[in-house]
């Protein structure tokens, strides 16, 4: 009896003792929670949550909410889902958690049960700005990916290493060169690893581009930029001398938030790192530098009092090599999320990344220009830019669109991965060909072009009749084609509201003034002088002809075949060029300008190339006459017959009210 009870004891001690251990190990993990060091932290209530017991459910609760919102820091969105699911399973105190539930199911594109999860938070939150966001987010993200921008975005392979690389950046826009931060091993270097993310602490690296046009050369950058503890974004000044760039201090082991540091270039070297003061208070974290391309301001990012909520992007504007009291840009820019890695281009553009403001998931990249009453307006970049993933640290060739950013889209680790990026130029063309109506190119024909943006120009055609010409976004241009011994014509192109390259084929197909001309598409009923509705668009591009050339005459001409008697047709075909004539009044036409005439069947075809290479039972140079016809197979006379019954037209005179 006695040895059972002691047995007992022991047991409610070791369990009482366990249960010390599982808190205490809690209270740890809260510590390091505390001060930044989320990979830690995560690690020690991993370890602590399977041992804290069910009936313990407020705990339990606690514990996996802590591991997620670590995860969650550290960009661990699939794990961040499991443990939110967890603390919501236990019944998490705080409604926090179905907030950042919903924001980890976004990144990994679980949209409906996120919107769910979005209208639980929001019905005791209903104006959460940032709950709102991200329920339009989940919403529309699809639709936006179905309607992509023109940008084209690849992954740079040649960054890629086994760990992290984030925060390319150009010294003075130049694209041959690249600065990069990378977790990647250097025995060179040394330092430890971050207790943020588990990861190396970071250094700086360039990179530069070889004879081909490719990356080359991934070396640490010289002299003391790089040290045992972790360097993050780098920024330059406008003439690429001066280097801006995130710090990370520690202290005995501990992590003691961020600077900003500055180094400047000198006889083709770094010099001293020098640390940029914004405040006497050390223990605010000041990060994500960028210089404005005239050197009056400074922006970065900061948690210190006074922001929005997470971390807001502020500005200091510089004097000589000191900084004044730092600005918040304001509401329009920042959020109760987080605003971060801005980057300023040289026509001023803010470029930044946010998980405030409505996005695909994680930090999307926007980019503000700054209004006249401080206020700033902000847009999305969109997908491809942005993904599901963290979007981030964007930077630009000098007067370019194209660059490089970062982004952790589909990497299984959250490892920050290099992109590039390019809006390929808008470009309008005219790539077209002078022909006769026969088909046969015309070399040497001239093209003028004028547009309502005061161009006025010509170019010739080629021997092949093909020619090109480049177009200005946004006018209204006509252009004339015209050739010796050939009429003229008009056509037209607007480039007006066109957001995407487009490439006009405009061919010319000019009507001899020596010869007669065949109307093709010209129906009547069958014995009479009436025209069919499918005559319409022939006869209204012959409108077309007159009016762009408002000097000729012409008259009418239409033929019968062999079959009837000779005056029967003679008058079937005057009464078709008639009417063939008045619809061209009808249309516009002075009726001094047009003769009809009726020819029969008096003036049967000569078959030329184009005819023989159409027909080829027919004879070169042979008359469609009734002797050559009554040779053919009666299939092929029905040909011949039609090929007879024809509408022409023929330049009369060229001098019509010019004198």
């Amino acid at each position: 009896m006695i040895r059972l009870t002691k047995y007992l004891i022991g047991i409610l001690l070791l369990s009482l003792f366990s249960g010390c251990s599982v808190k205490s190990k809690i209270r740890k993990a809260d510590k390091k929670y505390e001060i930044g060091e989320y990979y830690n932290a995560a690690n020690i209530y991993n370890k602590a949550y399977p041992k804290v017991k069910l009936k313990d459910r407020q705990l339990k609760a606690y514990t996996a909410f802590k591991l997620g919102d670590c995860y969650r820091l550290t960009n661990l969105d699939e794990k961040a889902e499991r443990a939110f699911a967890n603390a919501v399973k236990f019944n998490y105190k705080d409604s926090i958690v179905f907030l950042y539930y919903a924001d980890a199911l976004r990144k990994n594109q679980k949209m409906k049960y996120a919107i769910t999860l979005y209208d639980s938070y929001l019905a005791t939150h209903p104006d959460d700005q940032r709950a709102l966001n991200g329920k339009q987010s989940a919403e529309e993200a699809a639709e936006w990916e179905k309607n992509p921008t023109r940008y084209i975005v690849k992954k740079e392979e040649f960054f890629s290493s086994k760990k992290a690389e984030f925060s390319p950046a150009f010294p003075g826009g130049d694209g041959e060169i690249v600065y990069f931060n990378s977790s990647r091993e250097n025995k060179e270097i040394g330092g430890g690893n971050s207790k943020i993310t588990g990861l190396r602490n970071n250094d700086i690296y360039t990179a530069k581009r070889n004879a081909l046009g490719e990356w080359d050369d991934i070396t640490p950058v010289e002299g003391d930029i790089n040290s045992d503890m972790d360097e993050g974004s780098a920024s330059f000044s406008a003439d690429g001398k001066t280097m801006y760039f995130t710090r990370c201090v520690s202290q005995k082991g501990e992590s003691r938030g961020a600077q900003i540091c500055y180094v400047t270039r000198s006889g083709g070297k770094w010099g001293k790192v020098n640390e940029v003061k914004l405040s006497p208070d050390s223990s605010i974290t000041f990060a994500h530098p960028t210089i404005s391309p005239d050197d009056r301001f400074l922006y970065f990012v900061s948690d210190m009092p006074g922001g929005f909520g997470g971390k807001d992007i502020w500005r200091s504007e510089k004097t000589g090599t000191s900084f004044g009291a730092p600005v918040n840009l304001g509401p329009s820019i920042n959020t109760s999320g987080d605003e971060m890695f801005p980057c300023m281009r040289e026509n001023g553009t803010l470029y930044f990344s946010s998980t405030g403001h409505p996005g695909f998931g994680g930090l999307d990249i926007f980019y503000a220009n700054e209004l006249e009453d401080g206020s700033w307006t902000v847009t999305n970049m969109m997908y491809p830019i942005n993904s599901n993933g963290d979007d981030f640290g964007i930077t630009f060739i000098q007067g370019k669109e194209k660059g490089l950013f970062s982004s952790n889209r589909g990497e299984k680790k959250g490892y920050d991965k290099i992109y590039s990026f390019e809006l390929p130029e808008i470009e309008f063309l005219i790539d077209g060909k002078v022909t006769d109506m026969s088909g046969e190119a015309l070399g040497g024909a001239t093209v003028r072009i004028v547009g309502d943006d005061g161009t006025n120009t010509k170019v010739q055609s080629k021997k092949d009749g093909t020619f090109k010409l480049s177009l200005n976004k946004g006018v209204k241009y006509v252009l004339l084609g015209n050739c010796r011994g050939y009429l003229n014509q008009k056509e037209d192109a607007v480039t007006v509201d066109l957001e995407d390259s487009k490439t006009f084929p405009i061919n010319f197909t000019l009507a001899s003034l020596s010869k007669p001309v065949g109307l093709d598409n010209i129906f009547f009923e069958f014995g009479k002088a009436t025209l069919t509705p499918e005559s319409s668009a022939a006869l209204d591009k012959l409108v077309k002809v007159l009016n762009d050339n408002p000097n000729i005459t012409i008259e009418i001409g239409a033929h019968t075949d062999r079959i009837g008697s000779a005056d029967g047709n003679l008058q079937l075909s005057g009464k078709r060029a008639q009417s063939v004539v008045d619809y061209l009044i009808k249309g516009g036409i002075e009726a001094e300008r047009l003769t009809a005439k009726g020819y029969g069947k008096t003036q049967p075809v000569v078959v030329d190339k184009k005819l023989k290479k159409k027909y080829n039972f027919l004879k070169e140079e042979a008359a469609l006459d009734e002797e050559y016809i009554e040779t053919l197979t009666d299939e092929q006379k029905e040909i011949a017959d039609s090929i007879n019954r024809r509408t022409e037209f023929r330049v009369l005179k060229t001098t019509y009210k010019m004198y």
